[in-house]
C-alpha cells in the first residue's frame, strides 16, 4: 500500500473514531423548529408517513411554529428524512448522535453492590429487579413499610404500592406519588426507588422529611405502566413505547395513553381514540386496568390523601391543573406559590432551572390527565413533575445523572409537601412536629 493511501485511510479512520461521530444511515434524534405553517405542516407528515418517534411534543397536532421538536429518526429512514427537510428549507440539528450507545448504558447493569448501597439507587433496573426491591424493602422496614397490592396490569403483572408510616397518630394524612405511568420514562421510576430510599434513610436525620413523614402516611406507587415497562427492556427499537401494552378490539394496534384514561374531561383535548396514537385515550374512561386501580384506590383514600404528584419526563416541569381547560383552578394562587418556590430551591441548590405553572397554559391541553381527575375527586394539591433534562439527553438520561435528577425531584417533593402542612394543618399541631 502506498505512503498517500495510508494516509488516506488512517485521516478517515480517525473521523470515523471521534466521539458522537455517525453514518447517515445510523440512528439520530433530531433538533428542529418550524419557522412557517408549510414547515409545520411538512413536519408533521414526516412524523406520521415514516419511521420516526416523536420525543417532543408527543404528538403532531402540538407542532407548531418556533417550537422546538425531538425527532427520533431510525437509520432506515434517516436519509429520506433529511432529504425532505432539506428540500424544504427545513434545519436541524443532531441532538444525539448516538441513541443506541446510550440505550445499552442504561440497561447496563454489572455492579454487585447491594440494594442498601448508594449505587443501586444510581442505575435503572429492569421491573423484575424493581418487584424484588418492593419485597426486600417492605420484608426489611415491616414496622414502616408495606406492600399492598392494588390491582393487576393489562397483562396480569401485580401493581403494589408502598405505604409508609412512621407513627400511628389517629387521623393522619397522606400522599401518593407515582412512577412510570409512561414506559419510556425510565428516570421517573428511578426517582420513586429514590425517595424511599431517602425516607428511610434520612428519617430523624433530615428535619423535612422527619416532619413529613410524621405528619403523613406516603402512598408510592413504582411502576404505575409495568407492561409497557417491561416491553421497554425487551429490545432497543422498542426503548421509545409510552402507553401500556392493551390490545384493541381491532387488533390492529396495541397500547392506551394511561395519563388520557382517567375520567376529566375524557377524549376531548390532546388525546385520540385511534389506538394506533401515542395519545389514545381508550375506549372509555378508566377502560385500562392500571388507571382503573389507581382510581379505585384514591376514591378510598380520598379522605386521607391530600397531595397527589405524578412523576413523568422529560422538560424540567412542575404543572398542576388544569391541563383539560385554560380555567384557573379554585387554589390556583397556592399551587403557583408552591411550585414557584421549589423551581427558586433548585435554582439555588443545584443552579438548575424549572418552568411552572397550570398544565395547559404551560405544556399543552389534554383531556383525561391524572392530576385533573385527582383534583377533581377533591385531592387540592396535585401536581405533574416533569423531571430532567431539556432534551440534551431526554429520554436517555444517563445512570451519572439519576442522583442529579432525583435530589432535584426529592427537593421539590419536600417544599411542597412542608407547604401543604403549613396550610392543611391546624395551627395547634405546627408545634408537635
Amino acid at each position: 500500500m502506498s505512503t498517500p493511501l495510508i494516509w488516506f485511510v488512517f485521516m478517515n479512520l480517525s473521523i470515523l473514531l471521534k466521539p458522537g461521530y455517525c453514518t447517515e444511515t445510523s440512528d439520530q434524534v433530531l433538533s428542529i423548529t418550524p419557522q412557517t405553517q408549510e414547515q409545520v405542516d411538512i413536519l408533521r407528515n414526516v412524523s406520521t408517513h415514516y419511521e420516526t418517534v416523536l420525543w417532543q411534543p408527543v404528538s403532531n397536532e402540538y407542532i407548531s411554529t418556533q417550537v422546538q421538536v425531538h425527532l427520533y429518526v431510525p437509520g432506515n429512514s434517516s436519509v429520506t428524512v433529511k432529504a425532505i427537510l432539506q428540500k424544504h428549507g427545513i434545519t436541524h440539528k443532531v441532538l444525539l448522535a448516538n441513541p443506541n450507545v446510550l440505550t445499552e448504558m442504561q440497561m447496563k447493569n454489572d455492579s454487585t453492590e447491594p440494594r442498601s448501597g448508594s449505587t443501586f439507587y444510581e442505575r435503572y433496573h429492569t421491573l423484575e429487579e424493581i418487584y424484588d426491591w418492593i419485597n426486600r424493602t417492605a420484608q426489611d422496614n415491616p414496622r414502616t413499610v408495606k406492600a399492598i397490592l392494588i390491582g393487576s396490569s393489562y397483562e396480569k403483572r401485580p401493581l403494589y404500592v408502598l405505604k409508609l408510616s412512621f407513627n400511628d397518630r389517629p387521623n393522619r394524612k397522606a400522599m401518593w406519588i407515582d412512577c412510570g405511568i409512561h414506559a419510556r420514562e425510565w428516570i421517573s421510576p428511578a426517582f420513586c426507588l429514590w425517595f424511599v430510599h431517602h425516607s428511610l434513610s434520612f428519617y430523624q436525620q433530615n428535619s423535612e422529611i422527619t416532619r413529613i413523614l410524621d405528619s403523613m402516611d406516603v402512598y408510592v406507587l413504582p411502576v404505575m405502566n409495568p407492561d409497557g415497562y417491561k416491553y421497554t427492556w425487551t429490545a432497543i427499537k422498542r426503548r421509545w413505547w409510552r402507553k401500556n401494552r392493551s390490545i384493541s378490539k381491532s387488533g390492529f394496534c396495541v397500547g392506551v395513553d394511561l395519563n388520557r384514561n382517567f375520567d376529566v374531561d375524557w377524549g376531548i383535548k390532546g388525546s385520540s381514540q385511534n389506538p394506533c396514537e401515542e395519545i389514545n385515550c381508550g375506549p372509555f374512561p378508566e377502560s385500562e386496568p392500571e388507571a382503573q386501580a389507581v382510581a379505585n384506590f384514591l376514591r378510598r383514600h380520598k379522605d386521607t390523601v391530600q397531595l397527589y404528584i405524578t412523576i413523568h419526563s422529560y422538560s424540567q416541569m412542575f404543572i398542576f391543573p388544569y391541563s383539560y381547560t385554560f380555567d384557573q383552578a379554585e387554589n390556583h394562587n397556592d399551587l403557583l406559590e408552591m411550585v414557584q418556590e421549589a423551581a427558586q430551591r433548585i435554582k439555588r441548590y443545584y443552579r438548575n432551572t424549572y418552568t411552572y405553572g397550570p398544565g395547559a397554559a404551560t405544556l399543552y391541553p389534554c383531556s383525561g390527565g391524572s392530576d385533573d381527575w385527582a383534583y377533581k375527586l377533591g385531592i387540592k394539591y396535585s401536581f405533574t413533575f416533569e423531571l430532567q433534562d431539556r432534551g440534551e439527553y431526554g429520554f436517555l438520561l444517563p445512570p451519572s445523572h439519576i442522583s442529579g435528577a432525583c435530589n432535584e425531584a426529592l427537593l421539590a417533593v419536600k417544599t411542597i409537601a412542608v407547604k401543604v402542612l403549613e396550610k392543611t394543618q391546624a395551627p395547634a399541631n405546627h408545634h408537635t412536629i
